[in-house]
């Protein structure tokens, strides 16, 4: 399949080897960026010529200028509000994920009480995980360009093996929005592997495992002549050197009788005390002892006390294993090489726990921080056709999607994955006793349908009548090897089904396709604010459904100014909704939000109790 470069800075198809594709590890903690020189892959410094690691933090300061890495490192402290970390944490994720960790973020993740992707409230403004990320990817495309000397425009990002589609679509999302055209999305596992040149010579299997500041997995690959196939894959996204530094945290707490609630209180000691835990766990690698105090607490830790303290965290990391080898349907010693990935792997014990399960010295001589970027960048310089002995299989040279409320493209097989290959996503109806659903299936990389190009559609008739949001409608897009693309879309209460061919690429040409990818790259900005006010117009219509069809069913729950102040939050709600102002919806939805949640919580008590009147349990 024939490669089409684009040249951003120019706006016109570039011929491809004047391209440099690099290779980005988007991590919890820290991010990076590498490129392939002289056929070897070098992770970029920064302008001191001292470190590639990139702190994966985001800071707004009152002017509106956005500051990413070690510049943003210092604001946790002095402006703990306007600074986000771990922000790989909620990608993907809705505020109903994430409801039993709210204090462990430093800043406001808002509670709307939806599925929808979570937002995070710095001042007035609300950013979306996508968005921020995007900041970060924005830094290392600025630090690789200043080191090339020459723009950057496409780029290989990895992801935890363990990401679902939601992830994996955010992290695109991101990368586009950054101005960047993100080539292929890869595990992480595979990318270590590739920076270790294993399974370049002789068949064999590994285990990859990564530890980083948020997120583990274990993966377990087998590699033959260049082909990288995961067999089984396990871990935990909300498990990392980040959980570490907490476990620190709560054991000082204890050590000087503080409540857990003044972390949230106090943020700034929060934030110190979560920098003086990473400190202590990295110099408790090469220490038995360390102690240090702030505002005259007693920061001090022993390797014994650290060790039984994260003992239990670890130990899941080892059941995680377990579970991968059984799925695998191998054992132990089926297993070649183990690769340590993540800088939390250089925790003496994670080291002699993971050796000791897989009775085998574990592969560690790479730096553990960089060892995905470099492999990403292997990636890359495969792709720009700089290597021939690593197979890539056929993709789908756009992306597949179909259309949702507002004119939206909601992608469901996004361009460059391996084919044949089979995804789905579940959707509802928007109207009470909707019986019929328009599937419009588009291809493209633009935000609204209307740029992209229309491949087809079909009804999906005789939906029972139900109340909006109550259907459960599943589609699926298959695409065989040969390119040819069936939709299928099924109700699942009722069974109703049906189906429709499509050929994805007909009749666009190898130019046609170019130029949208260029427009999607150009007009990423415009793009993403127009499905952000989308979004929460969309967002907004819902919720004001779902409040006044609150107040018509509870209203003897509740007093008059109850009424009368939700009815009022209600109608402001209307009004900003036609606004073309996605911030101020946002803070009327959180508004309204705030004040009903309370009122719901009592209304579905009183009604259970009228329920249980008279019954026994």
């Amino acid at each position: 399949m024939a490669r089409i470069s684009i040249d951003l800075k120019a706006g016109k198809i570039a011929k491809p080897h004047t391209d440099t594709i690099i290779g980005i590890d988007l991590g919890t903690t820290n991010s990076l960026v590498a490129y392939v020189a002289e056929g070897k892959p070098v992770a970029v410094k920064d302008k001191k010529n001292k470190h590639t690691l990139v702190p994966s933090i985001v800071h707004f300061t009152q002017s509106g200028e956005v500051i990413v890495g070690d510049e943003a490192r210092e604001r946790l402290v002095t402006d703990p509000e306007h600074t986000v970390y771990s922000v790989k944490r909620l990608m993907g994720k809705s505020y109903n994920d994430l409801r039993d960790l709210r204090q462990f973020f430093g800043y406001q993740i808002i509670d709307d009480d939806a599925d929808s992707l979570v937002k995070i409230r710095v001042g007035d403004k609300f950013f979306t995980p996508i968005e921020l990320s995007a900041e970060i990817l924005r830094a290392l495309k600025t630090r690789v360009e200043e080191a090339l000397g020459n723009p950057v425009s496409k780029a290989v990002i990895t992801v935890p093996a363990y990401f679902n589609d939601a992830q994996r679509q955010a992290t695109r999302d991101a990368g586009r929005l950054a101005g960047l055209d993100v080539l292929r999305i890869i595990n992480e596992p595979t990318a270590a592997s590739l920076a270790y040149g294993l399974g370049l010579a002789d068949a064999q299997t590994i285990a990859v495992y990564d530890l980083g500041g948020g997120t583990f997995d274990i993966s377990v690959l087998q590699i033959q002549d260049g082909i990288f196939e995961v067999l089984s894959t396990n871990g935990d996204t909300f498990l990392g050197g980040d959980d570490f530094d907490r476990a620190i945290i709560n054991f000082w707490m204890g050590n000087n009788r503080l409540d857990p609630q003044t972390l949230q209180t106090d943020k700034p000691l929060h934030q110190q005390l979560r920098l003086l835990a990473e400190k202590a766990k990295k110099a408790l690698t090469i220490n038995e002892l360390f102690s240090e105090k702030i505002n005259g607490l007693d920061c001090g830790i022993s390797r014994n006390d650290f060790e039984a303290l994260i003992a239990p965290l670890v130990e899941k990391t080892i059941t995680c294993c377990q579970t991968a080898l059984k799925d695998a349907k191998l054992g132990i010693s089926d297993i070649l090489h183990v690769v340590m990935v993540g800088g939390s792997t250089r925790v003496p014990l994670v080291k002699k726990l993971v050796a000791g399960f897989f009775k085998k010295e574990v592969y560690d001589s790479l730096d553990p921080d960089e060892v995905v970027a470099l492999g990403a960048a292997i990636q890359a310089d495969v792709l720009a056709g700089n290597q021939q002995d690593v197979l890539l299989l056929d993709i789908t040279p756009l992306s597949l999607g179909i259309e949702t409320m507002g004119g939206l493209m909601d992608v469901i097989i996004p361009r460059n994955s391996k084919v044949p290959m089979k995804a789905g996503r579940q959707y509802t109806t928007s109207i009470d006793g909707q019986k019929n659903l328009k599937i419009a299936v588009f291809q493209g990389e633009r935000d609204l349908v209307e740029h992209n190009r229309k491949l087809g559609e079909f009804i999906l008739q005789g939906i029972p009548p139900m109340p909006a949001g109550l259907p459960k409608i599943e589609v699926h897009f298959i695409i065989n090897a040969d390119g040819i693309l069936k939709v299928k879309a099924k109700e699942l209460r009722s069974g109703t089904e049906q189906a429709i061919d499509i050929r994805p690429t007909y009749g666009i040409s190898g130019e046609d396709m170019a130029r949208m990818l260029l427009d999607s790259i150009q007009n990423a900005q415009t793009d993403m604010k127009t499905r952000a006010l989308l979004d929460a117009r969309n967002e907004a219509r819902h919720i004001i459904l779902s409040a006044e069809k609150f107040v018509a069913q509870n209203r003897k729950f509740f007093s008059e100014t109850e009424i009368a102040t939700t009815v009022s939050l209600t109608n402001s709600l209307k009004k900003v909704a036609e606004v073309s102002d996605k911030d101020l919806i946002n803070k009327a939805i959180q508004e309204l939000n705030e004040f009903t949640n309370p009122l719901a919580h009592r209304a579905m008590d009183k009604t259970i109790l009228e329920a249980m009147k008279g019954k026994k349990v």
